[in-house]
């Protein structure tokens, strides 16, 4: 199904259920590709561990070895019918705003497990039918407060502690979701202080650009959203929302406000006209 991070992706079947499954497959052909059998067993490890229908479940983990070294690794892991946000993007606000509810709420039940996810992006996040949300890709996931010994992450969604590689924790996750929002949002990228990748494998790392606000870059978003997203990407982390409940809390008091205002917007064009409300415009204004 796909590739990544070391990894192929495979669809197969549960042959207890007879239900489709996901398997991600890891070989070892050179000591570089140690840090993904390493990336790979760490995921299993979180999602085994993890019960919340907002994160990818694994069920199972194979490893081959050889002169008592992992050569291969297979997990088999929930199989998603569906597509990343990266090509599923709503184009409708309330839609985002219900997206995103699940997604901070689903990152809470991580960090209430003691985890940090450090990899949250457009990519990474399943929309399957039906409006389900499913968090994957754990490979980058870390304890909470937990310092990497390299630099980590999505140049365009990273924050700037994991740049400074210093402790992470869930306000690192709250950054990671308000550069998804923004892109999501505006179809830009939120500057970060990584620009692309240098000589040998390192990363450039800069002084990020002062950003827009999205309400400027697309009228047709309440201020209340572009705050928060703004308050989320702060470079330091004591300013940002404290978790992601907060994170959660703000989005749905936004969508309550907005489907009261769109309701009132149409009852006045609907008195003006003589026409009935349109219920679906009143909840799913265009974002664009």
């Amino acid at each position: 199904m796909g590739t990544g991070a070391g990894s192929k992706i495979f669809l197969a079947t549960d042959l207890l259920t007879g239900k489709p499954c996901a398997i991600k497959h890891v070989v070892r052909n050179s000591p570089d590709d140690d840090k993904f059998i390493e990336q790979v067993e760490a995921e299993y490890a979180v999602c085994h561990a993890l019960d919340n229908p907002a994160l990818r479940k694994s069920h199972a983990i194979h490893r081959v070895k050889k002169f008592f070294k992992t050569k291969e690794v297979y997990v088999a892991m929930e199989y998603i019918d569906g597509l990343p946000m990266e090509t599923a993007r709503p184009n409708r606000l309330n839609t985002f705003l219900i997206l995103f509810q699940k997604v901070a709420m689903g990152l809470d039940a991580m960090h209430e497990a003691g985890y940090v996810h450090a990899d949250i992006k457009p990519s990474n996040i399943m929309i399957a039918k039906g409006g389900v949300v499913k968090i994957i890709d754990f490979g980058q996931t870390c304890a909470m407060n937990h310092k990497k010994e390299r630099v980590q992450g999505t140049p365009d969604y990273i924050a700037p502690e994991q740049v400074r590689r210093l402790q992470l924790d869930r306000r690192t996750d709250v950054f990671n979701l308000g550069a998804t929002m923004y892109w999501v949002l505006t179809s830009e990228k939120y500057p970060t202080a990584i620009r692309g990748a240098a000589e040998r494998g390192t990363v450039n790392i800069t002084n990020a650009d002062k950003p827009l606000a999205p309400i400027e870059l697309n009228d047709k978003i309440p201020i209340a959203l572009s705050t928060l997203v703004m308050e989320c990407c702060r470079e330091n982390p004591m300013e940002r929302p404290d978790d992601m409940k907060q994170v959660a809390s703000r989005l749905a008091a936004i969508q309550r406000l907005w489907n009261k205002q769109t309701e009132s917007t149409e009852k006045q064009r609907s008195a003006a006209s003589g026409n009935g409300t349109d219920e679906e415009s009143q909840s799913n204004e265009p974002l664009a």
